[in-house]
């Protein structure tokens, strides 16, 4: 396929691109334009991925670097700590990187996160690329220069905004990657359509067959269309301070259900959740009609993503939400929507309305 580039601005200035193809193959070529002849790289990625791309990568890159090392972290959310950024240090001291190395994160959204804080935060900021294996990390996590980590359970509460200097999209991965996975990757797609383009959520639908069946050309067109969404509410507010937190749609009790679950439910899964319970909220504040509503509740089920949950304490779960890092002075910053394709921020959003709303969720409710 034809290769595709988004470039993404920070403050006004050209800062990075984010490249649709479908192979590795033009990765050392994109990282020679860019300056990165004769440093020393590190792939960081996960013991997941690593037997699927790690030395195909190593290899791609060895045409054209003399020190390509990798380093292998645990797979999933419950390891996305402190304690394991400490031993990716260490490995780096030990391997004598400086501040003109490089750090390549190859895997999903926590190697993303995760490679990306160490990057910002060793030797008081080394370059980085993302290089997303998952369709969350490729339509979503990968974008925006937000890294960071969990601390006792509390979603990426210790993070830094640190930009990448590239985002090297392979769609092709996308082919390896198990049903669950996908489907979860496609909510945080779903989501840019809810909260910012009608059309694209229209078009999301009228493609689910595409989609679900994994065409690489629907999914670079899918990917370039949401990755410019986020474009558009990035470079308005990189560090979000205004408009950035409509990207949060069904996060704030999205991460409250997910870190109830013990992360047994995957990220993507619960923002699905967190959208049908944004949407459910809206409704009843008469910002959206019921026949919305329901729609876009279904219309998360043919993509493979849940709209519906095992039984919960309602009041716990909401109370996470008072944990959360977009609260603001003891007020939860809300995502809501007006109708579909326009997200608003509240902050009127109560207790018993977020309580209401995951009731709602519960399998028991809809039998």
């Amino acid at each position: 396929m034809e290769m595709k580039r988004l470039e993404i601005k920070y403050q006004g200035k050209p800062c990075y691109e984010i490249l649709f193809t479908d192979t590795f193959e033009a990765l050392p070529e994109e990282l020679s334009a860019l300056g990165f002849e004769g440093r020393k790289i590190c792939i960081v990625t996960d013991h997941i991925v690593c037997p699927l791309y790690l030395e195909e990568v190593t290899q791609v890159l060895k045409k054209r670097f003399e020190t390509v090392v990798s380093y292998v972290l645990p797979a999933g959310e419950e390891h996305k700590n402190l304690d394991e950024i400490r031993q990716l240090y260490a490995y780096l001291i030990g391997e004598k990187f400086d501040r003109k190395d490089l750090l390549i994160a190859l895997g999903g959204g926590v190697v993303g996160d995760m490679t990306g804080f160490a990057a910002a935060t060793y030797l008081r900021g080394i370059d980085f690329v993302q290089v997303p294996t998952t369709l969350l990390a490729q339509a979503d996590s990968s974008i925006g220069g937000k890294t960071g980590v969990d601390l006792d359970g509390y979603k990426n509460m210790v993070g830094a905004f640190w930009m990448p200097r590239l985002v090297y999209t392979n769609l092709s991965t996308l082919k390896t990657l198990d049903a669950r996975q996908f489907s979860a990757g496609f909510a945080e797609v779903m989501k840019h359509g809810l909260l910012k383009d009608v059309h694209f959520y229209t078009w999301l639908v009228d493609h689910s067959y595409e989609i679900t069946d994994r065409d690489l050309e629907t999914l670079g067109e899918m990917l370039w269309q949401s990755c410019n969404i986020k474009r558009m509410i990035v470079e308005k507010d990189p560090k979000e301070t205004g408009d950035r937190a409509l990207l949060n749609l069904g996060h704030t009790l999205g991460h409250a259900i997910e870190k109830t679950s013990g992360f047994t439910l995957l990220h993507g899964e619960c923002v699905a959740l967190g959208c049908v319970a944004a949407a459910y909220i809206s409704w009843k504040k008469d910002m959206i009609g019921m026949e919305d509503y329901y729609e876009i509740r279904d219309m998360f089920v043919p993509f493979g993503l849940p709209i519906s949950m095992e039984p919960v304490d309602c009041k716990a779960v909401a109370a996470l939400t008072l944990s959360d890092k977009k609260t603001q002075g003891g007020k939860v910053r809300f995502v809501l929507l007006q109708k579909i394709g326009k997200a608003v921020i509240s902050e009127e959003v109560t207790r018993e309305e977020m309580e209401n709303a995951l009731q709602e969720l519960i399998f028991d409710e809809k039998e």
